[in-house]
This record gives C-alpha cells, sequence and structure tokens, in this order.
C-alpha cells in the first residue's frame, strides 16, 4: 500500500539511529559509513533486520552522506550510484515487501548562500542520489536533518521529478525566543510552506534536541497546517561525554512518555535519531501499536 494512503488509518513506526549504531560496531572517526555498504554489508544487513524485529513500518538505509559532494571527501564520489543503489537493496531485503524503505538523504554540506554550490549542481546531486536509492528498492524518500529550506526544496524537488517515490522532507530545529529556528532562522511555519510548495508529501523534524523539544516543534507544525502527514524523529536527549564516551541519556521510557501527546497532535509517523536503539523503537512501538 502506499505510505500515503497507509497513514490515513494508522500511525507507522519509523526505525532508529544508523550513525551511532555503526560506530558501537566499530565505524572509526573519519570512515566513510556508506562505504560499509559495499565492504560490511552483512552489518548493515544485521541493523536494518534490528529495526523490523523490533516493530519498524518503515526501514531506512544507510546513505545518509552518499551523495557525490560528500562522497568526494573519501575519493568515493565515481561510487555513487553503487553505494545507494546497495544501500537501498539492503534495506529492502530486510523490510521484504510488507515494510516500506526509505532512502536517507542529508544534506551536502555546501553553503548555497555563500557560493559554494549553486542551486543547479545541487539538483543534479540529489537527483543522482534518489534515483539510485529508487532503483535500489525505496519507495520514500527521506530528505532529513536539513537546515538551509533552499537546499532541502531542491532536493524534494529533484526527488520528486527524478523519481516515482513518495518523498519526505524534515528539518533540524532548535527552541529559541519565542519558538523553534533552524540555524537559518527557518520557523516550523517557514518550513511547512516551504516543502509544500516544493512538493514534498510528508513534513517534520528530526535531530539535534531529545523528545520534549521536538514534540513543541510538532506542535508549532501542525498549528501551521493541521493536516498536513507529520514525522517526528528525536534524538535520545542531548549527547554528553562520560569517560570519554558519548552518552546519550534519553532511556526508553523517557522516549515513551512523550508519545501519548505525539498521538494527540495526529503526530502520523515516530521514529529516532541518534542515540535511539531498536529498544527505543520496540517501546514505541508498543503504545503505538495498542
Amino acid at each position: 500500500m502506499n505510505i500515503l494512503d497507509e497513514l490515513k488509518e494508522r500511525i507507522l513506526i519509523c526505525d532508529g539511529a544508523w550513525g551511532t549504531t555503526m560506530q558501537s560496531m566499530g565505524l572509526q572517526p573519519g570512515e566513510c559509513p556508506e562505504l560499509w555498504n559495499l565492504t560490511r554489508r552483512d552489518d548493515v544487513l544485521a541493523i536494518a533486520r534490528s529495526y523490523v524485529m523490533a516493530g519498524s513500518d518503515i526501514i531506512e538505509t544507510n546513505s545518509f552522506g552518499a551523495n557525490r559532494i560528500k562522497l568526494a571527501q573519501y575519493g568515493l564520489a565515481e561510487k555513487c550510484t553503487e553505494i545507494n543503489e546497495t544501500a537501498a537493496a539492503i534495506s529492502r531485503e530486510a523490510a521484504g515487501t510488507a515494510l516500506h524503505v526509505a532512502g536517507s538523504v542529508g544534506p551536502t554540506g555546501k553553503i548555497l548562500m555563500m557560493g559554494d554550490v549553486t542551486p543547479e549542481e545541487l539538483y543534479d546531486v540529489f537527483a543522482e542520489q534518489t534515483s539510485a536509492l529508487e532503483k535500489g528498492g525505496a519507495d520514500i524518500i527521506l530528505i532529513e536533518t536539513m537546515s538551509d529550506p533552499q537546499e532541502a526544496s531542491i532536493a524534494v524537488r529533484a526527488a520528486k521529478e527524478n523519481t516515482n517515490c513518495v518523498v519526505a522532507c524534515t528539518m533540524t530545529f532548535d527552541r529559541g525566543p519565542g519558538g523553534f529556528y533552524t540555524i537559518m532562522g527557518t520557523t516550523p511555519a517557514d518550513m511547512v510552506k516551504i516543502l509544500k510548495d516544493a512538493g514534498a508529501d510528508i513534513v517534520g523534524s528530526n535531530c539535534g534536541n531529545g523528545t520534549e523539544v521536538l514534540t513543541g516543534v510538532a506542535r508549532s507544525i501542525r498549528e501551521a497546517d493541521p493536516n498536513i502527514p507529520l514525522l517526528i524523529q528525536p534524538n535520545a536527549g542531548i549527547p554528553h561525554l562520560v569517560d570519554g564516551k558519548t552518552i546519550f541519556p534519553e532511556s526508553p521510557e523517557t522516549m515513551v512518555s512523550y508519545v501519548p501527546e505525539l498521538i494527540d497532535l495526529r503526530v502520523n509517523i515516530i521514529g529516532g535519531c541518534c542515540g535511539t536503539t531498536p529498544q527505543h523503537i520496540k517501546a514505541i512501538a508498543s503504545i503505538i501499536k495498542k
């Protein structure tokens, strides 16, 4: 079933963290996470399967930084299509035919207003990545952790015009005076208008903060648009260092305590970002599936 039809009937559960999970499996600083699709396929498949077992309806792909611009930093630009196709194929293998696969697309790291890249170059980069993700088996393109609304809208347009996938886009917000803002000053209401105009089917917020803050962001999005499908993926709290290790303080129990409020806000898809584990997703699923 098309995910937009499913969302009319029930809340769906997305998966949790990939990057921090890979770090716990030995990903080293400076190593390309997306190269694991080619060199450590079984480990990537194990992550995807762990979220299937936890109750996720949507499995993401190990492709967050797999655009040509970021891959060039590792000398891997020419492997862009192969890495993305393989990422989607791995998650599709784990998801089977009953679940959805969301091709993860992150920012390029280039800043349009600084002249680092042109809009046309960005469009081509996102068109290449999203096309490969669809070919590998993704039925959703999830453009996530965006801060620049112009880059986000270009990515949405490239996905809509070059794939047949449902397109979701999430931005990262912090709490500021009187509301929530991206580092570029974009508000949730601004985001909704910009992304809808670009063609996004689903909007939302991920990363940056824990569940309490992202619940506030969800409320602001709902005030701006009561009906657009809404995706929320908080971190497991704000990370801090303990004995040289990065710790995310939000337990599955703490995260789940906000789920009834997210349901009241009519959030359509709930998942997790950095620091969340299959245990967090299993706890969320236990509430939603009741």
